[in-house]
């Protein structure tokens, strides 16, 4: 089976550019290169007959066209996306235009390959889109997101993803497009671009620099690990309902404060230093529309397609901070040029 993964130098792109090459799938890795791409995410696997990259940019729509029509895969995986809410709140307008204009050009080229098809090639094609469960806004001290939960999105970030996933449903709908939609929690594990809260408590960590906390980090995640997350795409991918839409999360939430000292304990005891790194939060303005809660309800996904999470958080962190701390080759560099900048704390402090 042929995948062409858009977003696949990215950090949840790529772990499921690594799983799908495990498995033996052929793999087209489309990606622009954008700040968040990094090809070294895929080292090791380059060389990879069954892998081959494309640079090109989701906003260009006869480029899309050209490979999809040239590559002529069996199933879409759409991951490429500016995700990082903070950036979001800064420059809105490349969200719009990259994940809802990005998405449009991609559904259009997609149908109109689509509509080439016939036999097994039709009966099997599908067009996966991968979203986020900030769609759904905020929730309070109880409940759970299901997959009919209404959308109310709160930042540029989610608003734009929520725009996209209803272009995926009305392409399905007027057009009979092939789509499946997921929607995930928070990823965390190795290669996340260190601008992330979890890469940006360990790195600061270790460079004893001061771990800023949102507000008083009483907001709550559900946090799914990268691997399991990629495992899950990827048997949505191949078993999910056409039309359907499957909510993946971890079945770990935290608030961000009991997450940021959790990391500062592993960092005692990996890489201790003579004070305790929790020395180190510093509690900083908080930024403008920040949902208080999100937690997933996956039980649909468990009970139709037999996907269950792995990794606990206790697990997935530990393993998380030990990759930071082993790999500086793939972390320095980025860090160098800055990409642990939360730029969010300006609009939070300005505006």
């Amino acid at each position: 089976m042929k995948l062409l993964v858009t977003g696949g130098a990215g950090f949840i792109g790529s772990a499921v550019v690594r799983q799908a090459l495990d498995k033996g799938f052929e793999v087209i890795n489309l990606d622009s290169l954008t700040y968040a791409a990094n090809l070294e995410n895929l080292k090791g696997y380059d060389d990879n007959p069954k892998y081959e990259f494309v640079k090109a940019d989701i906003r260009d729509k006869e480029l899309m066209r050209e490979v999809i029509s040239s590559t002529r895969p069996d199933a879409i995986m759409h991951l490429a996306a500016e995700s990082h809410v903070d950036r979001s709140i800064d420059g809105p307008e490349d969200f719009l235009v990259t994940n809802i204009m990005g998405t449009f050009n991609l559904l259009n080229a997609a149908r109109e390959y689509y509509e080439t098809l016939d036999g097994d090639a039709r009966d099997g094609f599908r067009f996966h889109h991968i979203s986020t469960d900030e769609v759904y806004g905020s929730l309070g001290a109880e409940g759970l997101f299901t997959e009919t939960t209404p959308y109310q999105p709160n930042s540029p970030y989610s608003a734009s993803k929520a725009s996209s996933d209803f272009l995926v449903r009305a392409w399905s709908e007027t057009f009979k497009l092939p789509v499946v939609t997921t929607n995930c929690s928070n990823n965390y594990g190795p290669f996340q671009f260190p601008e992330k809260l979890i890469p940006v408590v360990i790195l600061n960590a270790l460079e004893g620099r001061q771990i800023p906390v949102y507000g008083k980090g009483e907001n709550i995640r559900d946090w799914l690990y990268v691997e399991d997350h990629a495992e899950a795409l990827l048997v949505a991918m191949q078993k999910g309902v056409l039309g359907e839409t499957y909510n993946i999360g971890g079945n770990n939430e935290r608030r961000n404060i009991d997450l940021v000292t959790t990391i500062c304990s592993l960092m005692d005891e990996l890489a201790p230093k003579s004070h305790p790194h929790a020395d180190l939060i510093t509690y900083v303005t908080d930024r403008p529309g920040h949902d208080m809660r999100y937690a997933i309800d996956a039980s649909k996904i468990e009970r139709e397609l037999g996907w269950g999470p792995n990794v606990t958080v206790e697990e997935g962190l530990r393993q998380t901070v030990q990759w930071y701390l082993d790999n500086e080759w793939w972390w320095r560099p980025l860090r160098e040029r800055g990409a642990s900048d939360r730029v969010g704390l300006a609009s939070a402090k300005g505006r």
